[in-house]
């Protein structure tokens, strides 16, 4: 819809395994054509945009190798970097270029029905190119970001997942795991700060999932600082350590009052 608003193509095709999202797209005006197979959708495209679960990503590769013509530009938007951009060096042709990307940007929810041409303005997107990438390539993801409104920064895909499994992955699985160990029964007098520690709950099991299996490595990292830090509040709590408790959350406000 971005894509569309701001002119950027003179026809989006929109290739997806539900009949039902590729005429919710039509209705919408997010696409001007519903393809049907994969053979179709990148038939003559130009610009090919990955926008699926992770593992889904890397195992479109292969299928869209044979069908993606020269000098085509292929770019997806996953959450986790390092597999996706292996699998693109490894599976597409020498005659495509490939530039990995992400923008941290969306909600919980899912679907054409809650897309929005506005959804990337103000928003940060990351690159994640390497020494193989094209320069000519990189630039233009980079204007194309910009042009529907993100600020782009260039990580390497490793320092991406390094990253995002501390600000994106771990706050889910805690999201998540807190939804799991609260008791129904006091669902019925819920707080607006659980409501807004919960919200990502809501979001798509499938591509969470995925997320956490290309990305472990980093996530477990992650988990094990944060278990670190939650034990020394569980050890101050049983002991009854005001001072050490105290020390703890002073420490943690500090830090986000720096960078709020």
């Amino acid at each position: 819809m971005a894509i569309k608003k701001e002119q950027l193509a003179r026809e989006v095709v929109g290739y997806s395994r539900r009949h039902s999202s590729l005429q919710e797209a039509l209705s919408k005006g997010a696409i001007d054509m519903a393809a049907h197979d994969l053979h179709q959708a990148l038939d003559g495209s130009d610009f090919v945009v990955l926008a699926t679960p992770v593992k889904s990503v890397i195992g479109l590769f292969s299928m869209m190798s044979r069908h993606l013509k020269r000098g085509a530009l292929v770019m997806d938007v996953g959450s986790t970097k390092a597999n996706i951009v292996s699998a693109a060096q490894r599976e597409l042709p020498n005659h495509v270029s490939f530039v990995g990307a992400h923008p941290l940007a969306g909600s919980e929810k899912k679907g054409v029905a809650f897309a929005s041409a506005e959804l990337f303005q103000n928003s940060v997107c990351i690159m994640t190119p390497t020494s193989q990438t094209s320069p000519v390539a990189q630039e233009r993801v980079k204007v194309f970001w910009t042009s529907i409104g993100a600020s782009v920064k260039v990580l390497s895909p490793l320092e991406h997942d390094r990253y995002l499994a501390h600000i994106s992955h771990l706050p889910h699985l805690l999201s998540y795991a807190l939804m799991s160990a609260t008791p129904d029964e006091s669902f019925s007098l819920l707080t607006p700060s659980f409501r807004e520690i919960t919200r990502i709950a809501s979001s798509d099991p499938e591509l969470w999932a995925d997320i956490c299996m290309t990305n472990n490595r980093n996530i477990l990292q992650a988990l094990d600082s944060f278990t670190k830090v939650l034990s020394t509040y569980r050890k101050a709590i049983i002991s009854k350590d005001h001072n050490l408790l105290l020390e703890g959350f002073k420490k943690a406000k500090t830090k986000k009052d720096a960078i709020s």
